[in-house]
């Protein structure tokens, strides 16, 4: 990071450290995500339809692998399928 977001706070435990940097992060991407939506007004930009679904579909599969690591749930080999 560019700043000094990640620094360790002293006394700072692990669950105050992921509320402080995810209070950061999520209100910084939501105002990147609301720049992309101004892309779609027309009086100011030209694109094709490919071009929105390419954004989109990038932006939610980021999104997903994202959620992905905060699923327990989830295993490195959960998408094993074998039987005898």
């Amino acid at each position: 990071m560019a700043d000094d977001e990640s620094q360790i706070l002293p006394e700072e435990s692990h669950h105050e450290r992921f509320r402080r940097l995810a209070e950061k992060r999520v209100i910084r991407t939501i105002r990147d995500i609301r720049l992309v939506g101004n892309l779609g007004n027309r009086n100011n930009y030209e694109y094709t339809g490919n071009e929105v679904d390419k954004i989109f579909r990038a932006l939610e599969k980021e999104l997903k692998l994202a959620r992905a690591k905060f699923d327990n749930r989830r295993r490195d080999d959960s998408d094993i399928d074998f039987s005898l």
